[in-house]
């Protein structure tokens, strides 16, 4: 579990590294600016798809039913195919509609705003068919054991952003969102591409080609199951992307930068929640489900132990980190360029509020695979609409009070929430058995020395250097 976490978590480093350089270079291009805020609406449609399918429904629900279905060729060969058509379908009606689109994702923007965002809405879309692929593909992998592809995978998106932006380097800002678009597409192409390759030499290439062969003979595997659990686990596992998309439409309405200063900071939180958090639940996620089908509770609950006790470690530290030196790390990432102090300060608020939900967030990621692995998506699903309303009340009780601030918090509550109810459906008597041992102690007292540390060395440096 640990050798496969690492390499999640050392894939996914070599990822964010490149994604912040990515986001070093587009706040020097764009700044927080109106062309910033339109390519970051724009990249939200389908980068919602990508953490959708790559972190949440589609893996949770593929896998287990893979494990358990004996016509494994030809049930992959069915949802591939099906599901193809659907994201083809689904891309279509954006192209046509994408005015519409637009106006659902930033219904604060002018109609001449609007104007100028469909395009690049059309062609960031396309990204969604490449990452489906993707994930598909990456489910299979994972069930052989093999995650590093898909770890490594994911920076070849950051690279083709990178190059684009690097083209289009002293360009006016309506051609720097052009070229980034353009980049996204480019970058799904080759995350597919670098599946196939590793398919084929794990020799999966063949189990899907033999499976498309029988049907198109007419043939048909039991999928029924995956169907139902999928689609309740696309409500289940949606909760943080529905809730940023939620910010962000309400940020529409504040002043220009809103959007902006959200994705800046949500991207700082998105490191530690992925390099720690995801890194984690895709190791042990294929590990659990195959032991509860093999009726190993007792081994499936020490798995489920033993992740518990690397994140709270890991999540804690990130979070005290975030909170205590926030202006540091957005002055020190993306302070150049158009990104100017004003920007630094706004961003650095707002990444306060989001690191508070890191912990809550991360948990809440391994105890939903107890949910996932036994099948009960739809449970899962109701708990994140309970969220969902919690969020929506919070947000619009929040935004006009604290702008950009009370949208991230009122995520963070959210997060916590889904963590209580979560741990309440594995049992509290159970959660209690994990975290009451020395290991807790001894990592909370840990922790308020790393912050007492932390404050002294970032006194020392404003007082003396």
């Amino acid at each position: 579990m640990l050798r496969h976490f690492f390499t999640n978590s050392f894939g996914i480093l070599v990822s964010r590294v490149l994604g912040l350089l990515r986001d070093l270079l587009t706040a020097n291009a764009l700044g927080a600016s109106i062309w910033s805020d339109i390519f970051f609406v724009a990249f939200k449609l389908p980068n919602l798809f990508r953490r959708l399918f790559g972190e949440g429904a589609f893996t949770q629900a593929f896998l287990p039913n893979f494990v358990k279905v004996s016509k494994k060729g030809l049930f992959l060969a069915e949802i591939f195919l099906k599901f193809s058509g659907f994201m083809l379908a689904l891309s279509l009606v954006v192209m046509l509609f994408a005015p519409l689109v637009t106006k659902i994702l930033a219904y604060g923007f002018s109609p001449e705003t609007i104007t100028l965002a469909v395009p690049l809405v059309r062609i960031n879309f396309w990204y969604l068919l490449c990452i489906f692929v993707v994930t598909l593909f990456a489910s299979v992998l994972q069930y052989k054991n093999h995650f590093a592809t898909t770890a490594f995978s994911t920076a070849l998106l950051n690279i083709a952003m990178i190059t684009a932006l690097l083209i289009a380097y002293n360009q006016p800002p309506n051609l720097v969102a052009l070229y980034l678009s353009w980049g996204v597409v480019a970058g799904g192409v080759l995350q597919v591409l670098a599946h196939i390759i590793a398919l084929k030499k794990l020799n999966l290439l063949r189990l899907l080609n033999l499976g498309l062969a029988k049907f198109s003979r007419g043939k048909r595997a039991s999928s029924k199951g995956f169907w139902g659990n999928f689609w309740a686990g696309v409500v289940g596992s949606s909760a943080n992307q529905l809730s940023d998309f939620i910010s962000t439409f309400i940020a529409s309405f504040l002043m220009v930068g809103s959007i902006s200063y959200l994705y800046y900071a949500n991207r700082i939180f998105q490191l530690p929640l992925a390099l720690f958090a995801i890194a984690l639940s895709t190791a042990i996620f294929p590990k659990i489900s195959k032991q509860i089908k093999a009726a190993n509770l007792a081994n499936a609950a020490i798995l489920l132990s033993k992740g518990f006790h690397v994140l709270f470690f890991l999540l804690l530290l990130s979070t005290i980190g975030g909170v205590i030196l926030a202006k540091e790390i957005i002055w020190l990432i993306f302070e150049r360029g158009a990104f100017d102090t004003s920007n630094t300060i706004e961003t650095a608020n707002v990444l306060k509020m989001y690191m508070l939900g890191l912990l809550p967030y991360g948990l809440y990621k391994l105890f939903s695979l107890w949910l996932y692995a036994n099948m009960k998506q739809k449970l899962a699903a109701k708990i994140s609409i309970y969220s969902l309303v919690l969020n929506t009340i919070l947000s619009l009780a929040l935004f006009k009070p604290f702008g950009a601030m009370g949208l991230a918090l009122a995520g963070s509550i959210s997060g916590l929430f889904l963590l209580i109810y979560a741990v309440c459906i594995f049992g509290f008597r159970n959660f209690l058995d994990i975290i009451i041992c020395k290991k807790t102690l001894i990592t909370i007292f840990l922790a308020v020395i790393f912050a007492f540390l932390l404050i002294w060395i970032k006194d020392f440096f404003n007082d003396y250097l």
